[in-house]
Order: C-alpha cells, then structure tokens, then sequence
C-alpha cells in the first residue's frame, strides 16, 4: 500500500525539518559561508545602500538650496539693472519673469507651487476682485479727506488723464506687477517652499519684498508731499527714515499679499491686491491732485 505524506507520524515531521535545516547549513559549510558571515555581508549591504540614499537625499538638497539661492541673487541683479543703471522695465519685467518661470519649470517646480494651476484660477480671480473693490473704497475716502488727501498728491502721478491711464492699465502692470509677484509670491515662493514652513515662506518672501523697494524709496521723499513734509524734521536723517519705513510698509505689504497667495492657491489674488494699491494709487492720486488745484 502506498504511504501519503499525510500519513506520516507528526513526531517525524519535526526530525524532516531539522534534517533540512541541517542539510542547509552543512551546504554552506560546505560553500565556504558561515550563516553570521552571510547576515553580516547582508547587513552592509544594506548599510551601503542606504548612505547612498542619503548621499543623493543630501546632494539634491544642496542644489535645490544652491537654485534658491541664485534665484534671490538674480533678483538683486535685476533691481539693480532697473533702479540703478536705468534699463526698460517694459521689457526688462516681461522678460524677467519669463526668465524666472522657466528656471523654476527646469527645476522641477510644478504649476501648482508656482500659483499658476488652472484649477485655482476661479478662486484667484474672485479673491483679487474682492481685494480691489476694498481698496477702491479706502482710496476713495482717502482723497475725500481732506486730512489725508496729501497722501495721494505724488508728483510722479500728476499726470493727464490719458497718461494715468496708460500708467495705470499698461506701464504698473507690464514693467512692476508682473515681475514682482512672478519674482516673490511664484518663483521664489515656490523655492522657500521646499527649505520651510509656510509661515517661514511668508515671512522670508515679504522681508526680501520690502528690501526691493530700497531704490524707489530713495526717490519718493522728493516726490511725495505727504512724505517730504513728514519727514523734514529729520534734517539728514529723512532719507534713511523714508526708506527704512517703505521697507518696513512694503514688507507688511508683501505679508498681506502672500497670505491671499496661500489662502487662494492663486498668484491672481496677489496681482490683484498688487494692481488695486498701485495702479488705483495713480488713478486716486490724478483725482486728488484736481481736487488740490
């Protein structure tokens, strides 16, 4: 009669395994490998592996943080060509945001880092409409006042109507508002974002926003009534007070700004609240300066 394996005594199934289990480790012996040499060769293995990951976790990390870096350099560069050595902004901020976004696409940054994804563009645009009908209404109490209507007389901007216009919907879009928030609450947004917390992102974005604005503070103490007259008493000191409370102002700015960027998931929610400060600035301060004649 033939004998099934299911037949086979349970006390003898014990003595199999023991017999297998020695019959491999006796090969082994036989191969020259001894069952701790084997495990240890595998955990260096292991070991190995790993340091390589970490290596190339380590070298990613220091190129990601070496584009950031070169990012906020090529930023102070082009503040620099613009403020300083007087190049075009209508070129130079259509180009340079350009420039900017296809850095930051070779990087890896993806549409929606960038607070460019389709599907945030709704949502941006009622956020920027929104910020733009309130500071509308806050301008337009502004130059009612006459308190704080000198606020708005900046000889920069007293200009003809068609003038302000053209400023207004053309030159404060194409040569200001495009590269700048392209340049901190896009690109650069984008960078931090890989180093820091949100709120770090914020802060950093906004501080390096108000340290652009170095330059054109040193321009508005003449330019500006309000500002020349509050500032005169300061004797040598109205400069250095002008320009360190626009960077404080443009920072608190850049503050605002980037938490419309952040609750929206859109750079349209910043561009509007960006467009609706300087280009409604312009067009208030026209308003204001015939209210003045």
């Amino acid at each position: 009669m033939t004998t099934s394996v299911l037949d086979v005594p349970a006390a003898v199934a014990p003595q199999a395994d023991g017999a297998a289990a020695g019959a491999g480790r006796g090969a082994r012996r036989a191969h020259g490998v001894h069952p701790l040499t084997h495990r240890r060769a595998e955990a260096l293995a292991h070991e190995a592996t790993r340091r390589r990951r970490l290596a190339l976790i380590a070298r990613g990390r220091r190129a990601r943080l070496a584009a950031t870096v070169g990012v906020v350099f090529a930023l102070a560069g082009v503040n620099v060509a613009n403020h300083v050595l007087g190049w075009d902004t209508m070129w130079l901020g259509p180009v340079g945001a350009a420039a900017l976004l296809v850095f930051a696409r070779w990087q890896g940054l993806s549409w929606h880092q960038l607070g460019l994804a389709r599907q945030t563009h709704a949502r941006g645009l009622r956020w920027g409409l929104g910020v733009i009908g309130v500071v509308a209404l806050v301008y337009l109490a502004g130059i009612l006042l006459p308190s704080t209507r000198t606020a708005f007389l900046d000889a920069r901007y007293h200009l003809p109507p068609a003038g302000a216009l053209l400023t207004a919907f053309v030159m404060i879009p194409v040569g200001t508002i495009l590269l700048e928030e392209v340049a901190f609450r896009s690109v650069l947004w984008g960078f931090l974002s890989r180093h820091a917390r949100m709120w770090q992102v914020l802060v950093a974005s906004s501080v390096l926003f108000g340290f652009w604005h170095v330059f054109p503070a040193m321009a508005s103490a003449t330019g500006n009534e309000a500002v020349g007259s509050a500032v005169a008493a300061l004797g040598p000191f109205a400069k250095v007070a002008v320009v360190g409370g626009t960077v404080l102002f443009t920072a608190l700015g850049g503050v605002l700004a980037g938490e419309l960027r952040r609750r929206s998931g859109s750079l349209f929610a910043s561009v509007g609240m960006h467009w609706a400060t300087n280009s409604l600035g312009v067009l208030f301060g026209v308003l204001a300066w015939r209210l003045a004649a």
